[in-house]
């Protein structure tokens, strides 16, 4: 069986090697496509490098619409010489729908794409253009399918890949503080996004939140992941961020040793400022309370706030039916508001251990591994 598969953001990347280590289960499979490095190391040679596709916001793709452009019809071309049985795209559907769209105007080739659209968030009539080229969908949430159908097509909940993801143990956590010289300090984790834009626009907002945070709390400790593409952006933008900061990034290792640090990482964090996102779901399931900031281009931002249709962006608050876990966005995520709520989370994190709890049952933890129930739908669906 031959599979081309496109991720553009390092949480495809996840996703596309969980159900690609499915796929390996399941059948014999040949792995063609674009993603990061976890698929690359389960078999995938990447057609260029997927960081190219990492733009985010009205505003900042257009900045890159040439490359943008480029990939797209190398990306097609690709698909339709290999002639695959399935074609899998991976969330970012400004990109990847629109592949899908025209390989099917060219082909008859069967098309997948994993992530359900957020239609119930905003642009609800993403789901009838979709049903015109796209055969079959993989949804994370269990309230998508529905909307999929309605619009005819295929579709199934297989959960989300982090509530199989293993989480660190004690023994991990205390290797990690002691190899960082955090010792009993209270640790904060920072995510200023996974894409270059992203990192840009939130770092320096975080970074000056960071400054009044650790003046009233000099003994905190800050962490930051970053991907082995983010890496050098985030430790140029983090040099003068106060609370010592400790990079967490691939550097050469082993994508499973790093896994294997970041996990930890997350383990050991008592609370989170994070960008708004799929990491909100990692948080959750690590246990690790957050304050979830976002903001995009002015004129991005404006866009988006006339087309959205729910009160909340963050998983964990739509999955569990709350809104336990605060948001500033857009205009609210500027440093001065950002602090005091920072704070207020570091005394108390609420109800949201509770919220992160039911979550993660209702995206299916406990039962099987996401990304085999989803090889498992692709191949149940051809």
């Amino acid at each position: 069986m031959r599979v081309f598969l496109i991720a553009g953001e390092a949480s495809g990347d996840r996703l596309g090697a969980a159900l690609m280590a499915g796929l390996k289960t399941l059948t014999e499979v040949e792995f063609l496509g674009v993603g990061g490095p976890l698929m690359e190391a389960q078999g995938m040679r990447s057609l260029y490098p997927m960081d190219d596709l990492s733009v985010h916001g009205f505003v900042e793709v257009l900045k890159q619409y040439p490359d943008l452009r480029r990939r797209l019809h190398q990306s097609v071309d690709a698909v339709l010489e290999a002639r695959p049985d399935v074609l899998i795209t991976i969330d970012s559907p400004d990109f990847c729908l629109r592949v899908a769209r025209m390989v099917r105007a060219k082909s008859d080739v069967r098309t997948v794409h994993y992530v359900a659209p957020s239609v119930w968030a905003w642009r609800p009539g993403r789901a009838a253009k979709m049903a015109r080229y796209i055969d079959h969908v993989l949804a994370l949430l269990p309230f998508e399918p529905p909307y999929m159908e309605a619009a005819g097509m295929e579709c199934d909940f297989v959960g989300h890949p982090v509530v199989s993801e293993a989480q660190a143990s004690p023994a991990q956590v205390a290797a990690f503080r002691e190899a960082h010289g955090l010792g009993e300090a209270p640790l904060l984790m920072v995510l200023p996004g996974s894409r270059r834009s992203e990192v840009a626009q939130l770092a320096p907002i975080f970074g000056a939140a960071l400054h009044e945070v650790c003046g009233a709390r000099p003994d905190l400790r800050v962490v930051v992941p970053a991907t082995e593409a983010r890496a050098f952006q985030v430790r140029e933008l983090i040099a003068h961020w106060p609370g010592k900061p400790v990079v967490i990034a691939p550097d050469g290792r082993s994508a499973d040793a790093y896994a294997l640090e970041k996990t930890a990482a997350f383990g050991a964090s008592d609370r989170a400022l994070a960008a708004s996102g799929t990491v909100s779901l990692e948080l959750a399931a690590a246990d690790t309370p957050m304050l979830i900031a976002y903001d995009v281009h002015p004129l991005s931002r404006m866009i988006f706030n006339r087309m959205l249709r729910v009160d909340t962006l963050t998983l964990v608050n739509l999955v569990s039916g709350t809104r336990d876990v605060p948001e500033l966005l857009g205009r609210d995520c500027v440093p001065s508001r950002i602090a005091p709520k920072l704070l207020e989370l570091l005394d108390d994190p609420g109800k949201q251990p509770d919220a992160m709890r039911l979550t993660m049952e209702r995206l299916g933890r406990g039962g099987e591994a996401p990304g085999l129930r989803a090889a498992r739908a692709v191949l149940n669906r051809i």
